[in-house]
């Protein structure tokens, strides 16, 4: 019986941090976020009165200078989304496979070079970005006009699509490497047993990553899937550093716009509204991912 509470004891102890941490750092501020909501607060006059709902219909109710900041920066993350959950998910996958199917001496080596751009911070990134694709003297520009490709230099960062062209590579770039290290250890887990099955079938490549690979690897993949859709969501510092949200707000994402209520517009509970119209957007999207993946299992 001493036993039994000493373990737990030792299990409260060891779950604990965890609890803790979540409680001060996700559910509090959110709670405090939602009350914000509620109410008349800026951050230079403080909280000026509770107003209900009132912040939640200046934001939805079409005219206002609220709903256009609101389905602006809307409009332009989905956009991002669509153009940018594909290639990291595909690519990663991809490079996972050709990593999985080398050496076994050459895996650590690919592992680290594609993975190593993961750690290297958002402003470094954007400065690097900047570098390749300005467009006065930019080094893209100067390799496409030196092999003939353009006569004269592409304005990336000014103009629509090459902006969201520019982005979006800088953020495949930034981030595959994390998606493709979760695809590399699910590889690893697939029983190499059902691979000589297949071969002794005289299954190929394709077949046998359909037939094998992917069912093994299925729910792994999912879970990339909607922590992609999440993080992409939540683009701020690629468009803040790399374009500023041009070329005119194109590409502000939500974050950005609701930034620019609060600290901008001294509007808190509007920006604090604004973030939890977002996550409960957010919640509805992977939410409908997961009805997608229930139904295919049935």
């Amino acid at each position: 019986m001493y036993k039994g509470a000493s373990h737990k004891i030792w299990s409260v102890l060891m779950v604990s941090p965890f609890v803790i941490f979540f409680l001060l750092f996700w559910l509090l501020p959110l709670a405090f976020g939602a009350w914000i909501s509620l109410h008349n607060w800026n951050i230079s006059s403080g909280n000026l009165g509770f107003i209900g709902i009132e912040n939640y219909k200046s934001i939805l109710t079409p005219g206002t200078l609220y709903y256009d900041l609101f389905i602006n920066g809307l409009k332009n993350t989905l956009y991002f989304v669509v153009i940018s959950v594909p290639p990291l998910v595909l690519i990663s996958l991809a490079l996972a496979l050709i990593i999985d199917n080398l050496p076994e001496k050459f895996k650590p080596v690919y592992r680290t070079i594609f993975f190593i751009s993961y750690s290297i911070s958002v402003t470094a990134v954007s400065a690097i970005f900047l570098w390749l694709f300005n467009g006065n003297g930019g080094y893209v520009n100067n390799v496409l006009e030196s092999i003939g490709i353009i006569s004269e230099p592409i304005n990336w960062l000014g103009e629509q699509p090459y902006a969201w062209v520019t982005i979006l590579i800088a953020t495949v770039w930034w981030t595959i490497g994390f998606n493709m290290m979760l695809f590399i250890n699910a590889l690893d887990e697939v029983d190499g047993s059902l691979y000589e099955a297949a071969d002794l079938d005289g299954a190929g490549a394709f077949s046998k990553f359909v037939s094998v690979t992917w069912p093994q690897i299925r729910n792994v993949a999912f879970f990339i899937l909607i922590m992609t859709v999440i993080a992409s969501f939540n683009l701020y510092g690629q468009t803040r550093l790399i374009t500023a949200g041009g070329p005119e707000q194109s590409t502000n994402s939500l974050i950005m716009n609701i930034q620019t209520s609060v600290f901008s517009m001294n509007q808190l509970g509007i920006g604090s509204a604004m973030a939890i119209i977002m996550g409960f957007i957010m919640m509805l999207i992977i939410g409908f991912q997961y009805w997608i993946s229930y139904r295919n299992k049935e």
